[in-house]
């Protein structure tokens, strides 16, 4: 199992960068290499939610069904997946100030074992720790509304 953790600072208040990760329309926007997160069933915000994901990763599409395994408003959201790709994603939220808020991911994968597993990690490996940043870097730039 590998584990990436990313923390960074951004010029939006609490509400509005918790608010903005929580919404599974912008995740597309911001989160790198995500080709594919769509609700399944009638609940689509907050502990319980459920959707069909897919990360694209050079020539090759990743899919996953993640479920919201934690959700406490304004301060965590814990993605797990239940199918497909092993992974987990906590996104925690803490206020800075009124107008400043800091994120901090910690993105967890497990890789199957044998050949099958090497040649997805020669895939991923490189990829994970670059999508984490820049999938954090763009969700500033959207909470902050200029580039970064």
């Amino acid at each position: 199992m590998t584990t990436i953790h990313h923390t960074a600072t951004a010029s939006a208040p609490l509400s509005a960068a918790f608010a903005h990760v929580a919404d599974y329309r912008t995740v597309p926007q911001w989160f790198f290499g995500i080709s594919r997160f769509t609700p399944q069933g009638d609940t689509d915000y907050g502990l319980g939610a459920t959707y069909d994901s897919a990360v694209k990763i050079g020539p090759k599409e990743i899919g996953s069904v993640v479920r919201v395994t934690e959700f406490e408003e304004d301060r965590l959201i814990t993605l797990t997946s239940i199918a497909g790709f092993a992974t987990t994603s906590r996104w925690t939220f803490t206020a800075v100030d009124d107008a400043t808020t800091e994120l901090a991911v910690e993105f967890t994968y497990e890789l199957p074992g044998g050949f099958a597993g090497k040649a997805l990690g020669m895939l991923i490996e490189p990829f994970a720790a670059q999508a984490v940043k820049a999938s954090e870097a763009a969700l500033r730039r959207d909470l902050e509304g200029a580039q970064v």
